[in-house]
């Protein structure tokens, strides 16, 4: 049954995606191996986390305010329902994978009667403009937030679809897309906060009825039209300056930004709209080409938790949202599905591993929702809005429940088919069951990546299968079977005869490698960072002898980089203390002390005392 749940995305057959998805179940991680202990991790600790603080936090009892059952006063942000929503399509995707956790599904079905319970009459569903701006409904859209949370509703709804779970949530769902379709069809119209895009292209998916695709080609069409009110930050901000088509650049909001080029990649396969997926590639060149961090995150600025200008990418002052990252990772999967391009799959690599997986606690019930490269010593670490550590929840509540419905999807991210093949994206040891051409396919990976870059990939099927192995942008060299392997599009492709089972090895070697900036990258001019196969590592301050400051560090770039240890890596560096205490001093020699440095993986940072950290680190003099 689990093993034919499709996944959170899934063009229908019509749709001009060169690759297919798996469904859900066909992918297994095995215990014990780095994405099945997150995915463990987070079906055990953060999704529990997340539903009890649905309640302890007000989310379910500003929907309990409509129905009568609360007459406190709200709690939490105007759009906390998305919080809900996004918990109910975590626990609706770990149900798929885990249908006889009672305890999850009973929260499913008592919190979907919920919403049902304050659902209006005519299909309306917001807790906040029901109770504290009714009189506002649909008036306020550059800063409501109402389609926003009607399509992480719709989201929750394709997952228990899929799922075969919450039904009740399904006809929830499906009764406010319709009204949504009824009013925006005929009104110029868009949110401020696009997501409902993607949302009604895979409600569409799930039913196949044309008005919700036709109704998110729409939005998409009407956005960049002056049609919002850009006062607060401007139009930019709400990516309502340009038209889609015609936008040569990211701007704005972040996660705006992302969300609305998912759903511009969602419709350009349905409708089979070239010149809309090359709208996607344009800007992906600008986003990932001069404003990126190295980590993957994405978003410079705090101020509107925006995009800056191109190589505008200071490490301490990242906004780098926890969504912004998650976002990207769903972009990219996309692209990758549109294109079948292997540079998307690596973006989707470097920032789950870095952004993403950084962002969570080793404890599984901590945050970050804002992800910097540099935490500086005596930074004031006391808002929740640029913290020293990971907190339990914040007043914006958006990451942590994202968190959860990604990992608990996660295994449908990994691996993809075509006519006549099957190709591997992201390394994972476990295995793959599927079908190509109608014939069964069984893979078993074996792996410690990312800690090594072995992947030893046994296949057993009677198709003529062509195996496609993703050879990662960081890897300087891969052997397949010890011959070096020939790269197209980011792939290695393998013929065998599967039929009595085969075993193919791929080798990529992961020396500590030093990474430089681009040099138009001003706020990191004169440092370089540490990097690992897909890993980045940083230095931290308890890492450090008693009494040297971080900012004091300098690494030498031409030593030694010891990976013995396939978690930490050590440096050749030296403690070069200020000459002055004076402000802006006479240049001065400074005669430094010899220290080794030791250096983690960036997303293990945070995780024992609150302390300085950088990823880029000045060099040497000479």
């Amino acid at each position: 049954m689990t093993e034919r749940i499709l996944g959170p995305v899934h063009p229908t057959p019509a749709a001009t995606a060169a690759l297919r998805p798996l469904f859900l179940g066909a992918v297994t991680f095995a215990a014990g191996s780095f994405l099945g202990d997150w995915q463990e991790r987070n079906a055990t600790r953060s999704l529990p986390h997340c539903v009890e603080q649905l309640d302890v936090a007000g989310a379910l009892d500003n929907l309990r305010r409509v129905t009568g059952e609360v007459e406190a006063g709200r709690r939490n942000m105007w759009f906390a329902d998305s919080d809900v929503y996004k918990t109910l399509e975590a626990a609706a995707w770990q149900l798929g994978r885990t249908p006889d956790d009672a305890e999850l599904r009973a929260f499913l079905d008592t919190t979907a009667a919920l919403v049902a319970k304050a659902q209006a009459d005519d299909g309306y569903l917001n807790s906040y403009f029901a109770v504290d701006k009714p009189e506002l409904r649909w008036k306020e859209l550059h800063w409501s937030h109402e389609l926003y949370c009607a399509g992480h509703l719709i989201q929750a709804a394709v997952a228990a679809a899929r799922a075969g779970v919450g039904a009740q949530l399904v006809t929830v769902a499906r009764r406010f897309a319709d009204l949504i379709v009824e009013r925006f069809s005929v009104v110029d119209d868009v949110d401020g906060h696009p997501e409902i895009e993607t949302a009604l292209v895979e409600l569409y998916r799930v039913t196949g009825h044309r008005p919700y695709l036709d109704l998110a080609k729409r939005f998409l069409d009407l956005r960049g039209r002056g049609l919002l009110n850009g006062e607060r930050f401007g139009p930019r901000y709400l990516q309502d300056h340009v038209p889609v088509r015609e936008a040569d650049e990211v701007a704005g909001h972040v996660v705006r930004q992302l969300y609305l080029l998912a759903g511009v990649v969602d419709v350009a396969v349905e409708t089979r709209d070239d010149a809309l997926l090359d709208s996607a590639r344009r800007l992906w060149a600008d986003a990932f080409g001069a404003k990126t961090y190295l980590t993957g995150a994405q978003g410079s600025r705090h101020r509107d938790e925006a995009f800056g200008d191109p190589y505008e990418l200071p490490p301490d002052r990242a906004y780098g949202e926890t969504c912004a990252a998650i976002a990207s990772f769903q972009w990219n999967w996309r692209m990758l599905l549109a294109t079948g391009e292997g540079k998307y799959a690596d973006e989707m690599e470097r920032v789950l591993y870095n952004a993403i997986a950084g962002s969570t606690a080793v404890d599984g019930t901590h945050f970050f929702y804002s992800n910097p490269l540099h935490l500086r010593t005596g930074h004031d670490g006391s808002h929740e809005d640029a913290p020293s550590q990971r907190l339990a929840w914040y007043s914006c509540a958006c990451c942590p429940p994202n968190l959860a419905r990604l990992v608990a999807s996660l295994s449908g991210y990994v691996a993809t088919t075509d006519h006549g093949g099957l190709q591997l994206h992201l390394y994972a040891d476990g295995a793959v069951k599927t079908t190509v051409d109608g014939f069964d396919v069984h893979v078993v990976t074996r792996t410690r990546y990312p800690w090594d870059g072995r992947v030893e990939v046994s296949v057993t099927t009677d198709a003529a299968l062509a195996l496609s192995l993703r050879i990662p942008g960081w890897a300087s060299e891969a052997l397949i079977d010890g011959s070096p392997a020939e790269v197209r599009d980011g792939y290695a492709e393998v013929r065998r005869d599967w039929s009595a089972g085969a075993t193919v090895t791929l080798d990529l070697p992961m020396p500590a490698r030093i990474v430089r900036p681009h040099p138009r990258i001003d706020a990191v001019r004169g440092c370089v960072a540490v990097a690992r196969g897909p890993l980045v590592h940083c230095v931290e301050q308890a890492d450090l002898p008693a009494g040297v400051t971080l900012e004091d560090v300098r690494i030498d770039p031409a030593g030694p980089l010891d990976a013995g240890d396939p978690v930490a890596l050590t440096a050749r560096g030296r403690v070069e203390p200020p000459a002055s205490d004076e402000l802006y001093p006479a240049v001065a020699d400074v005669a430094g002390e010899p220290v080794e440095l030791h250096l983690i993986p960036y997303f293990r940072w945070g995780n024992r005392e609150p302390g300085p950290m950088r990823v880029w680190l000045p060099v040497t003099a000479g």
